[in-house]
């Protein structure tokens, strides 16, 4: 698997990647979740130019060059922490460990400091697979302000219809 920076081209394929990860939600009743709008290009070249974009790559396509992504990962300094601000894997692709090498690359990259992410509690590819992978919940007098920030900005746009929790992985967590 190659782990990587995407190129500035492959920006689209990241969209339509997100929208095919959302799809899996609707199934469970989270429709607003599946319709949700990928992070704009304009976002995400942010996150290209400030090097916390990754997308992962199963192999090398034809003479060499890259095959499509089939997951990616931006993340964000918040609070000390590497911040998990989203993980996505196209669903054709899930339960090969894309995720978890995407989380692992970012902890590497984001320096040894902790990850922390917030997710929804009751969606199986969620909170019990981040726990899965060594994070653990956070109780409430454990989120830092900016956790706290992330929390009230997802409660705004209507996130916390469904139950949802802030998660914390210490550094070079080896399950």
């Amino acid at each position: 698997m190659l782990i990587q920076l995407p190129n500035l081209d492959e920006l689209p394929a990241l969209r339509a990647l997100e929208r095919a990860a959302g799809e899996p939600f609707r199934a469970l009743g989270m429709a607003s979740v599946a319709d949700d709008e990928p992070p704009s290009p304009a976002q995400l070249t942010e996150y290209r130019q400030a090097g916390r974009a990754l997308a992962a790559y199963e192999e090398a396509g034809p003479g060499g060059g890259r095959r499509r992504p089939v997951g990616y990962l931006l993340w964000a300094p918040v609070d000390g922490c590497t911040h998990i601000e989203q993980v996505s894997v196209h669903p054709d692709r899930a339960h090969r460990g894309i995720g978890r090498t995407l989380i692992d690359r970012a902890e590497r990259d984001g320096g040894p400091v902790p990850l922390t992410l917030t997710t929804f509690t009751d969606v199986p590819w969620n909170a019990p697979y981040y726990t899965r992978i060594g994070f653990r919940t956070l109780p409430e007098a454990e989120l830092t302000p900016g956790l706290r920030a992330i929390r009230t900005h997802e409660a705004a746009l209507g996130l916390d219809r469904w139950p949802r929790v802030a998660m914390r992985r210490e550094p070079r967590w080896d399950g």
